[in-house]
């Protein structure tokens, strides 16, 4: 006999893996489902399949399984959604019930995906260093590149939850006020459009009252990741940040990748942060604690060309701190809510997580691997985002891609 692990795991999407995701088969309607290789699992067909011939589904995982998309599961707490992970490896590593995993699947070619979870409240941070201090090099050339505040927070601001969509829908270019060099603003199409390449988290469980500490920000809360490009409309979002931040110019759209990545599976990616550079608040303060940097590599195309290889390691600051800081005020979390981590970026100029490092401002153009030069996006541009991590015992995590092709103002 074989396992459905053997029968079907392809790299990226083994057994270690096991993304989420809402799908439809042809002619169904929205279900909760697993990958595994190549193959899209209806948990719920699955659940039922194996009802009398084990392993059994545990109990309180039977309405998470019943729902069409992620949002019953997170609304249960982490008991239950690591008890049915701890179900589902079980299952395609366990010799019998291969027959059952393929009879309750699809191939990911005949499904069509849904967003996974439903938005609740979300935030974006402010978390690379590199990226941060990029951009204070090329805004404020005059000053030091960080802020006094930036080693101190992770700084972060909210955004708009609905506008937060599903990798693979396109989006009319964003119009709105654009600086101008006689000082009256015009209004149009923006003219500087931008990614910003980011990993996002998915939150679950309910803390009412706020101040949910590192701990349980990592072990009751952080249920998934996602690639998440959060794009920025650059001239629009320079004329209008000042004095209360961003609005505009990045609440056209943010998309994200539709296999959600369990915290979990990325327990062989985690990393030691940064050094500190202060001595950090308590609710912040992650000396001595468990390493929660992610060794999360990704990469980013248009129209298919490599452009960048951002790295999630050398972000400063991580999920559970920017979990805990989110909440630190009292700010209740609820499931569903979600953030992103920010522009990612490294070191090296093709480590750089948006247009605007990579051109540095739009003054010193890039190319693609064919050879044409760009600036910011053109329409008809496509951009596809992806990831992979290290898994358990010389294994691959794989997130998937998140892509969307920018289309004419309308």
């Amino acid at each position: 006999m074989s396992t459905a692990a053997d029968r079907f795991a392809t790299e990226g999407f083994g057994p270690e893996n096991l993304p989420y995701a809402s799908f439809s088969p042809t002619g169904g309607g929205p279900r909760l489902g697993v990958r595994l290789g190549d193959r899209a699992i209806d948990v719920n067909a699955l659940a039922t399949a194996l009802d009398t011939t084990g392993p059994v589904l545990p109990a309180g995982a039977h309405p998470a399984v019943l729902a069409p998309n992620l949002d019953v599961l997170l609304a249960a707490g982490h008991e239950t959604w690591t008890a049915l992970r701890s179900w589902l490896v079980e299952v395609v590593t366990t010799d019998g019930p291969a027959d059952a995993v393929e009879s309750s699947s699809h191939p990911v070619e005949e499904i069509e995906l849904h967003m996974p979870f439903t938005v609740a409240d979300y935030v974006d941070y402010y978390a690379s260093e590199h990226h941060a201090s990029n951009v204070g090099k090329m805004f404020r050339p005059d000053q030091a590149p960080l802020l006094p505040n930036w080693k101190h927070l992770p700084v972060g601001y909210h955004g708009r939850a609905g506008t937060v969509i599903p990798s693979g829908k396109d989006f009319p270019r964003p119009k709105g006020l654009r600086p101008e060099q006689d000082g009256t603003p015009s209004f149009g199409p923006s003219r500087r459009l931008d990614i910003e390449a980011e990993i996002g988290f998915v939150l679950g469980g309910a803390a009412p009252g706020g101040e949910v500490s590192l701990e349980q920000a990592a072990t009751e809360h952080l249920f998934g990741v996602v690639l998440f490009n959060d794009w920025s409309a650059r001239d629009i979002q320079a004329f209008e940040y000042v004095p209360l931040g961003p609005c505009l110019g990045k609440s056209f759209a943010s998309s994200i990748s539709l296999w959600v990545v369990p915290f979990a599976a990325l327990s062989a990616a985690r990393v030691e942060p940064p050094a500190r550079e202060h001595q950090l608040a308590p609710y912040l303060d992650d000396e001595g604690k468990d390493p929660w940097g992610l060794d999360i590599t990704m990469g980013v195309l248009v129209d298919g060309q490599s452009v960048a290889h951002p790295p999630v390691r050398t972000m400063y600051w991580t999920a559970p701190q920017m979990v805990a800081h989110m909440s630190v005020n009292g700010a209740s979390l609820r499931p569903g809510d979600f953030f992103g981590s920010g522009t990612v970026s490294g070191p090296e100029r093709d480590q750089r997580g948006s247009f605007l490092e990579l051109s540095w401002g739009g003054k010193e153009p890039f190319a693609l691997p064919d050879g044409t030069e760009m600036t910011f996006l053109q329409d008809g541009q496509t951009v596809t985002l992806t990831g992979t991590a290290p898994g358990p015992g010389g294994s691959v995590i794989d997130f998937g891609e998140c892509t969307a092709t920018i289309l004419p103002a309308t």
